[in-house]
């Protein structure tokens, strides 16, 4: 048996998906997200990532499971990471983003898509509706545990990926008490974890974080965020739901209401509703990169509060894509990829 486990390993970790075009992975396209029919590819790509967790791997330690995390602020190639390792090692990732949650806006809030995520098991993504309210850190921490549990019951590893820090801190601390403020620092972080955990933070610098983001945005335009947004508007969905809840706090909404609510007629000429537009577009970038600082800072108090986040530096591969350097693949491979793979395969052989 330990024969077999192993051989189904090494037959995972042998099969590695092409490269796609960028650290992150292209903005989806409305039809991104239809149903995909089987294929070779993607069954291979299955096949792999449901393989069970070798014997010479402890999916917990003596006392407490064991668990990856993927951190790192929006954009930062946190999806991108997780799936490359989820085709090395047997794992299953729970997104821990707290708008990635919500059903619908797939273009908007930036979700991956079926094809990218290359047959490795997605948990919590477009999985609550808007019309419930707010989904809570309390909440996600209860159900989280459970997806966790059902995880590491099929011998799997479960992998937490995402950039809502409070998500995370709240199913990861020991005690968690939702009135607790530990990120607006009238609260101390807590070191003690209920999980044994292996952090992986995808860094980069914030001159190329903020140049890659606003290239980013205007990719999620040219893939039909536009349009995502004038269905999600006309549809009258939001109106029925609770103000600032939900969908409403994705970044794109607010900012296009105006553009949205306004009738037609009530524009003086096109040129008032062009202004409207690039007021839109100028706002979700600036706030996309004042997001991805407050994480940044979120993620750094974790750290000063006893969290051993393993810092891992994708600037270089970043700046090479914005360059339009094909050499980004081998820069994150060498960078990030590489140290990661042999970050988590020490950590899955320790007792």
């Amino acid at each position: 048996m330990r024969l077999l486990l192993r051989s189904i390993y090494h037959c995972c970790c042998a099969h590695k998906s092409k490269p796609l075009s960028s650290p992150l992975f292209k903005p989806p396209t409305i039809s991104s997200y239809s149903y995909f029919s089987s294929s070779s590819v993607l069954n291979l790509a299955a096949a792999a990532s449901t393989a069970p967790l070798p014997m010479e791997y402890r999916w917990r330690s003596r006392r407490k499971e064991k668990l990856l995390v993927v951190m790192g602020p929006t954009g930062s190639g946190k999806s991108r990471l997780s799936v490359d390792l989820g085709n090395r090692f047997p794992a299953e990732i729970i997104n821990s983003d707290k708008i990635q949650v919500y059903k619908g806006l797939d273009i908007t809030t930036n979700k991956i898509t079926r094809e990218e995520r290359r047959g490795v098991p997605h948990h919590f993504l477009g999985e609550v509706d808007s019309s419930v309210g707010e989904y809570t850190p309390a909440q996600y921490r209860s159900r989280a545990a459970s997806v966790i549990s059902g995880i590491i019951s099929r011998r799997r590893i479960p992998m937490i990926v995402g950039g809502s820090n409070s998500f995370i801190y709240a199913l990861l601390t020991e005690r968690f008490n939702p009135e607790s403020d530990v990120f607006g620092a009238l609260d101390p972080v807590s070191s003690e974890l209920r999980y044994n955990c292996c952090f992986l933070w995808i860094d980069l610098s914030i001159p190329v974080l903020n140049e890659y983001l606003d290239k980013r945005v205007d990719d999620m335009l040219e893939s039909g965020m536009v349009e995502e947004l004038a269905e999600f508007y006309e549809s009258g969905l939001i109106d029925e739901w609770e103000p600032n809840s939900g969908l409403r706090k994705a970044i794109g909404v607010p900012e296009f209401e105006r553009y949205f609510r306004e009738k037609k007629e009530k524009w003086e000429d096109d040129r008032v509703r062009g202004g409207a537009y690039r007021e839109a577009v100028k706002a979700i970038k600036d706030n996309t990169c004042q997001l991805a600082k407050r994480q940044i800072e979120k993620i750094q108090r974790l750290k000063m509060g006893g969290w051993g986040l393993q810092r891992l530096d994708a600037s270089d591969s970043f700046r090479a894509v914005l360059d339009g350097s094909k050499s980004w693949s081998d820069i994150w491979e060498r960078q990030v990829l590489s140290p990661s793979v042999k970050i988590v395969k020490r950590f899955l052989e320790e007792e």
